[in-house]
């Protein structure tokens, strides 16, 4: 993937050279990496002058060795920091190595000097002098510590370990390898150092003193014109790119001890792929790989074959292949002119922030700083896009990781956004999300929508708590829909709490409006809520009764407003008859029942409704218009006369049957005759006016009145279909016998033998209850006459201290002398026999005077 990196302010743009940047990138992929230009004194004093021929990075600062031998120490930004440039060589600064302290620096030349260079003191400044140019060097990353032997290791056609110690503290070479040509880079990174020579690359372990691997060179590139680049991961994996192989090496103890006398450690090739370019520097990123690559192909310019940009490319490592995460292409000064060995990478592990490294690409005349996309990358982005959504969610969710971007900044943009592509519907949407609880910020928007004429859309989503706006902005929205929208201002007429705004005002807009529209229904409805906002309940109800509002209702009971419409209860039946006569039923106490009855005398349909209702909830409240309440019945519902005239004895028998009798209402007569004891003209209406036999006969049983069943009798003698239903159900009140012979021979009488058959079922049944009645009774009286024999064998107790109630001594003696004969009864009082006179043996004197019962008579003599 190609992508384009621009110039950060950093960068100076007057000079007619080329900025970084990359290819155009594809649309659908986010960069992986942001680049920018160290500018500032590395530019204007190092670069304009002299060219880089190595660079070595620390967390404080960047050590920049060049061609003219000179080493240059810069803060991160690219600003010289005072007295820090060391006249170290006479000729091209080869490598550079800091201690991890960051306290001294190790630098080597082809002039043959090693220099150990201290920034805060020159105690453990060294210079030694080879009489060959020297490749490579590296410093003890613990050099600055006591006691660590200040060592460090210098190459050329030797490997040679330099340290000083001893009682004199003198310098002391050990050679550790020779003979494979020139090293050419030596990296150490703990208790290991690598290092490369013609051949490969080797590994030594400090702490046993050994050479623990070899690593081959795969390839037949000549190793001056493409160095090995190597970097350790960390204290165990090195990562190693040379020419267009790249290898993943992890250093691992030995599971068992050999007899072969190997090292303790081996290393292990984890990963191992060729990539189509040449590489000339490598860094890890996380578990991915950084590689800078520089093409194998030239590209024609002019008349002649030049270089091509060199890529970053992050790749994720495996066994023979690699994926490819992104591929950016540089423009580097001066690119044309450099080879594969004119670039380094190195790269800064923040020890900070997590996953903040920072990845350098050097060239003999421009240092490129690449890092991660951070949150505020990926946000700025995605709003380029214009994925505002993804990016407001991204944003709230790493609010705590943006440092230039803020949140609602991101969310202003969207909303901003959105206005200028005139989709106000989803803007008002996103404002509570992106404005929360700023009540600034919600005015400020308001005027904004006020402006694009777009109220309406935000209207909704207005905040009328936390925060509550100032009462101009809900006016300035009530304004604008009563001049173009007088549903949706009724609407927020109902909606917003009344405490949002000045009420008056709106109501003199709202009356200056219907100055102009009289006619106007619903900004009357409209007038009316304000009315009732402002309390001016008179008003609010003469608009809802003017225009039918059934909120008529609510606003009389919420607002009790009873007295006020006294003298409107006609107008309120008219307007909804049910709603009316259940609110004056339930504010009885309030409007009373003579009051409203007295209003609707002239109005009999609303009369009955009401009293309709009155009755249902109890009678007795309306008891004195009964009478008038069977003329209501009789007209507006016969059908409730007849119960009514059951349920009640509060109105008049007479004026009740002649307004039956005008209407021509036969059960009601019939019922009434009943009560006004004409039985015979009752029954002579169901069977003459009703013919219905089934009434005729309940009728009869009711009144169980022999006349009555001999005069049904006699009416129904000639008619077939009365003395069949007389049959079928006069067995259990009257002797078949008494129709039986009354009925003419030859008549035919539908279902005769069916009804006579009922009629021996019914008999027959009665006889059955008869016996089954019998015999319950005798076994009843044999056990209640039992259980009174076993009663009456019972033995009744007497104890030492009872007494006899005539003589008062004790009933039982010791003493035989006074000894007397003892009567006992049942009801367990005792007597000496010689106490009781002779008439009294028989009964107990004390129960018989008190009219007891049956247990009064004596047992036990």
């Amino acid at each position: 993937m190609a992508t384009s990196t621009s110039d950060e302010p950093q960068v100076d743009k007057s000079e007619d050279e080329e900025e970084t940047s990359s290819e155009e990138s594809e649309e659908d992929c986010e960069p992986t990496l942001k680049y920018e230009r160290i500018g500032n004194d590395m530019k204007n004093k190092l670069l304009s002058k002299d060219c880089v021929s190595c660079l070595a990075v620390h967390s404080k600062f960047l050590v920049v060795g060049t061609h003219w031998g000179m080493i240059h120490i810069f803060d991160h930004a690219g600003n010289a920091i005072r007295d820090k440039e060391i006249a170290a060589h006479t000729t091209t600064v080869n490598q550079l190595s800091i201690d991890d302290q960051g306290d001294h620096i190790a630098s080597c030349s082809d002039d043959g000097r090693v220099m150990i260079s201290g920034l805060y003191t020159a105690d453990n400044n060294q210079t030694v002098n080879f009489d060959r140019p020297v490749k490579a060097v590296a410093i003890d990353p613990k050099f600055g510590k006591h006691g660590s032997g200040k060592n460090f290791v210098t190459g050329d056609d030797k490997l040679i370990l330099n340290e000083r110690g001893g009682l004199f503290n003198r310098h002391k070479s050990t050679l550790l390898h020779q003979g494979e040509g020139l090293i050419r880079e030596i990296k150490w990174k703990g208790e290991f150092i690598a290092w490369t020579n013609d051949h490969g690359v080797k590994i030594f372990d400090m702490t046993s003193r050994s050479r623990i691997t070899f690593i081959s060179k795969d390839h037949s590139y000549r190793p001056d014109q493409y160095k090995c680049n190597m970097c350790w991961k960390d204290g165990h994996t090195l990562l190693l790119a040379w020419a267009d192989k790249v290898k993943v090496c992890k250093v691992k103890e030995r599971a068992e001890r050999d007899v072969r006398d190997l090292p303790e450690k081996y290393v292990e090739i984890t990963a191992m792929f060729t990539i189509d370019s040449f590489a000339c520097g490598i860094s890890p990123l996380g578990e991915s790989l950084v590689i800078l690559t520089f093409e194998k192909e030239l590209q024609e310019e002019g008349n002649r074959q030049v270089s091509k940009r060199p890529h970053l490319l992050i790749v994720e490592p495996h066994m023979e292949y690699f994926e490819e995460i992104s591929n950016d292409a540089l423009t580097v000064r001066g690119f044309q002119e450099y080879k594969p060995s004119d670039y380094h990478l190195e790269i800064l592990v923040s020890e900070t922030i997590e996953d903040e490294n920072l990845f350098y690409i050097v060239s003999p005349k421009d240092i490129i700083v690449s890092k991660e996309r951070d949150t505020d990358d990926h946000v700025a982005w995605l709003l380029e896009r214009e994925e505002f959504e993804e990016a407001m969610e991204v944003a709230e969710k790493n609010e705590h990781l943006l440092r230039k971007l803020t949140q609602k900044g991101v969310a202003m943009k969207y909303l901003e956004y959105l206005l200028e592509m005139g989709n106000y519907e989803e803007a008002a949407r996103q404002c509570p999300r992106i404005l929360g609880k700023n009540k600034e910020s919600w005015e400020e928007q308001t005027w904004k929508f006020q402006k694009l004429r777009q109220l309406k859309a935000l209207a909704p989503y207005l905040p009328r708590t936390e925060p509550q706006l100032s009462p101009a902005i809900y006016e300035l929205v009530l304004n604008d829909f009563l001049n173009t929208d007088c549903e949706k201002f009724l609407n927020l007429v109902k909606e917003w709490p009344s405490n949002l705004y000045n009420v008056q005002t709106i109501i003199t807009a709202t009356l200056d409006r219907l100055d102009r529209e009289r006619n106007n229904t619903v900004l009357l409805r409209a007038l009316g809520e304000l009315y009732t906002l402002e309390r001016q309940y008179e008003k609010s109800l003469a608009i809802y009764l003017k225009l039918g509002n059934t909120d008529v209702f609510q606003l009389i009971h919420k607002y009790n407003l009873f007295s006020s419409i006294s003298d409107k209860i006609v107008q309120l039946m008219e307007f909804d008859e049910d709603q009316a006569a259940k609110l004056l039923i339930e504010n009885m106490d309030k409007l009373p029942i003579e009051q409203v009855a007295k209003q609707l005398e002239n109005h009999q349909k609303y009369l009955f409704t009401y009293l309709d209702r009155v009755c249902q909830k109890d009678q007795q409240l309306c008891q004195p218009y009964h009478g008038q309440l069977v003329k209501l019945y009789a007209e507006f519902a016969p059908h409730k006369l007849l119960p009514f005239l059951k349920s009640s004895i509060h109105y008049p028998l007479q004026g009740a049957m002649d307004e039956c009798q005008v209407r021509g209402l036969i059960p009601e007569q019939v019922y009434l005759l009943g009560r006004m004891g004409d039985l015979k003209k009752a029954l002579s209406l169901i069977t003459t006016q009703l013919k219905d036999v089934d009434q005729a006969i309940a009728f009869c049983k009711d009144k169980n009145d022999e006349e009555l069943w001999a005069d049904l009798i006699k009416f129904s003698i000639d008619k077939p279909s009365f003395i069949k239903g007389l049959l079928h159900n006069i067995g259990t009140h009257v002797d078949p016998i008494r129709l039986i012979p009354q009925i003419q021979n030859g008549m035919k009488i539908p279902g005769l033998r069916d009804s006579l058959v009922k009629i021996l079922q019914d008999y027959n049944l009665q006889m059955s209850l008869r016996e089954g009645c019998k015999r319950i009774l005798v076994a009843d009286s044999f056990n209640l006459l039992d259980r009174f024999v076993k009663t009456q064998k019972r033995a009744v107790s007497v104890d030492n201290g009872q007494v006899c109630p005539i003589c008062q001594e004790r009933i039982l003696v010791t003493d035989l002398k006074y000894a007397s004969n003892v009567v006992l009864f049942y009801c367990k009082h005792a007597y000496h026999e010689d106490c009781l006179p002779t008439h009294a043996q028989e009964r107990c004197s004390i129960c018989s005077t008190q009219r007891r019962g049956p247990g009064s008579k004596a047992v036990v003599k």
